[in-house]
């Protein structure tokens, strides 16, 4: 484009600027994709208009301060369209040079396959599982309709902010016929239309194409109806180069704020390539010649590769400015907001800094030995102790409250005031746990979800991602073993406890008693990484704080609870400390002085130096482990010699007791083990 034709004021000269900027976000995505001989060029060719309208016209963002607070959200769910996303946040003036969009895929780099959080600045939330973003994307809204709600103190924000509402922000979604066929999108957009989330905007990539072929093959039903069905505003963009269309339609979506919006763009997929609008432009390379045909179609040069025109790079960066300019206005406005609310203000400023409140730990309770208490039952103590000190707190379960205890009952239903911090998920497990990754990445809140722990099953992709991304996310699972009883095998679990174990980043917490469970859930608030606790359903006895400090020791992950000897050493979580602290008696009344060792977490523990590891299992002592649950794993802890006494098989259909004792979770049974090992 000459310099002359630049100088022109005509509307087709920024219809032209328009083109071009959007042709340099297709080919830098294009020849990233080429260059690692690996990657989907389809979506980044088809959907450019989309993500250059979002990023230049309408997100309130800084890409220098890429934190900023009050910065609309951008999700790319369909994520392995990430060229697309990397191509926009290098143009539109992000922490992503050159070289990066050259280095896409390799070792090293911050433009990995599909988006992910912390490693690249602009990625809100890691994307890639399909669904999983736009779910995410539901928590993201959820978050700022709830901060708002408390934060904000005058005026409709629906067009915007003044000095009384510093959060007012959108959440904007890109996804395509992977995200809306997975079960995970009917969960999440569900129980949007429920919450009523009027500040989320979700674009389709309607382009008829999956990568087996024609969507007609797997994905007929009609989405505008299913999206009707669960409330949500409905529009249809039936071409995704129409930028006066697409920016209507945008527009109109800000305009509703009562439901969520949902844009049908129809697309063509590899747009301008010789293999438009069929699946071999999905998921590989266009080849090098095709790459250059691609470019001549769209008027590109066809011999440079990342390759930034000087007015497509002026027009982007004008992204910079803009964001500099609300930014700062946003700063004077909250500015005076503290003045007016000061409280509110610095509240704000901890929350959003995730800062837990001085001396907030001192709320935390400390339960007397009287009466055994279940461990749900505690948790639901703890939860409503810290509730004042600890606001940010917010989540519910997958409709099982009043069985998994984890209520506020000072507090009332979010759906029914978006001030409250009960959320009631619905039967959504799946939804509800990558919901909570997304509030937890949005920032202000420490979110959690709830439901039984044999369920995690559903969950258990949510818990990956939220672990991957060290989501300070809370997941809240109950009925954790047999010992919950007479629901039997379905609702017993068994490999969940050491298959969560197996997740990096993850902490896991299986307290023995009430005061375990305080413990728990201080480390929980303090450790600012993905963390789920099992927690009992059936009574325990509570463990004397003031004999075994177990507010003090606990933090450790494992400890010495009795010490009558070093001739073996039981270990146990949850449930089974009790057992075993009573077979240590046993064992003590036959001559056999045993060492008792509750481990409520085995991350914490590994985190530990190496003198008290092996101060907790020293070699050549005989050692035997309790857990209701899979033994695998266990021998890291009790050598090749010690025995695991557990399950590797499904529970059965009985009171708990029962059935702990007739799978062989007892006394008697570690009482055999135990002398046998000695004597051997």
């Amino acid at each position: 484009m000459s310099e002359s034709t630049l100088e022109m004021t005509t509307e087709m000269t920024q219809k032209d600027l328009d083109q071009l900027s959007i042709n340099t976000l297709r080919f830098l995505a294009v020849d990233a994709v080429e260059k690692a001989n690996s990657g989907h060029p389809g979506a980044p060719l088809g959907c450019a208009p989309i993500a250059y309208l979002l990023f230049t016209k309408f997100m309130k963002y800084d890409p220098r301060e890429p934190k900023w607070s009050d910065r609309d959200r951008f999700v790319l769910s369909n994520g392995h369209a990430s060229a697309l996303l990397y191509g926009a946040l290098h143009l539109a003036g992000y922490d992503l040079p050159m070289d990066q969009l050259e280095q896409f895929r390799q070792w090293g780099s911050h433009t990995p396959g599909h988006p992910e959080y912390g490693e690249t600045a602009g990625v809100e939330v890691t994307t890639g599982p399909l669904g999983q973003g736009l779910a995410e994307a539901v928590g993201l809204a959820i978050a700022e309709k709830h901060l708002s709600a408390i934060f904000n103190q005058a005026g409709d924000t629906s067009s915007g902010y003044n000095s009384h509402t510093p959060v007012n922000h959108f959440t904007y979604v890109l996804c395509g016929d992977g995200d809306l066929m997975e079960g995970v999108s009917h969960e999440s957009c569900s129980l949007a239309g429920t919450l009523s989330l009027g500040k989320l905007i979700v674009l389709y990539d309607d382009n008829l194409i999956s990568l087996d072929g024609p969507t007609e093959l797997s994905f007929t039903e009609d989405v505008t109806k299913r999206f009707e069905a669960y409330h949500w505003h409905v529009q249809m963009v039936d071409d995704g180069n129409d930028l006066v269309g697409l920016e209507k339609a945008i527009q109109a979506a800000k305009a509703e704020t009562t439901k969520p919006s949902l844009i049908r763009v129809r697309t063509v997929i590899g747009y301008g390539s010789p293999k438009a609008g069929t699946s071999k432009v999905h998921g590989e390379a266009l080849g090098a010649e095709n790459v250059k045909a691609t470019k001549k179609n769209l008027g590109f040069p066809e011999d440079k590769s990342f390759y930034v025109p000087e007015e497509a790079a002026a027009h982007w960066a004008k992204c910079i400015e803009k964001g500099k300019q609300e930014r700062e206005a946003w700063e004077t406005k909250f500015a005076a907001y503290k003045k007016a609310y000061p409280k509110l203000g610095s509240e704000y400023d901890r929350t959003t800094s995730m800062k837990l409140a001085e001396g907030w730990e001192k709320e935390i309770p400390v339960f007397p030995t009287e009466k055994p208490i279940a461990t749900r039952n505690a948790g639901q103590t703890v939860m409503n102790a810290i509730a004042k000190v600890v606001p940010e707190l917010f989540g519910g379960a997958a409709d099982l409250t009043s069985s998994t205890k984890t209520i506020f009952k000072d507090s009332l239903s979010f759906h029914v005031d978006p001030k409250g911090r009960n959320v009631f998920f619905g039967v959504r497990e799946f939804a509800m746990m990558a919901a909570v990754n997304g509030i937890a990445a949005h920032g202000g809140l420490i979110p959690f979800g709830s439901t039984f722990f044999t369920f995690s099953d559903y969950c258990r992709s949510a818990l990956r991602m939220g672990a991957l991304q060290s989501s300070h996310s809370l997941y809240i699972f109950t009925h954790d073993s047999i010992g919950l009883g007479e629901d039997g095998p379905t609702h017993q679990p068994i490999e969940q406890l050491m298959s969560l174990r197996a997740i990096p980043q993850m902490t896991d917490f299986r307290p023995a008693d009430a005061n375990e469970t305080a413990v728990c859930w201080q480390l929980a608030l303090e450790r600012h990484t993905a963390c789920f606790m099992a927690l009992s359903r059936q009574d325990l006895p509570v463990l004397d704080n003031d004999k075994y400090k177990v507010h003090e020791r606990a933090r450790k992950g494992a400890y010495v609870l009795e010490e009558f000897g070093k001739d073996i050493i039981l270990v146990a979580t949850g449930s089974e400390v009790e057992l075993i602290m009573k077979a240590a008696e046993e064992l003590k009344a036959s001559g056999i002085l045993a060492t008792v060792v509750s481990m409520p977490s085995f991350a914490v523990f590994e985190e530990q130096d190496e003198a008290y590891k092996m101060s907790i299992f020293p070699h050549s002592v005989p050692k035997i482990s309790v857990e209701a649950g899979a033994t695998m794993g266990w021998w890291r802890y009790i050598g090749r010699d010690g025995i695991a006494v557990g399950l590797d098989r499904f529970g059965a259909s009985a009171p708990g007791k029962v059935a702990m004792e007739k799978l062989g979770i007892s006394v008697p049974v570690v009482v055999d083990h135990a002398k046998k090992l000695v004597k051997k």
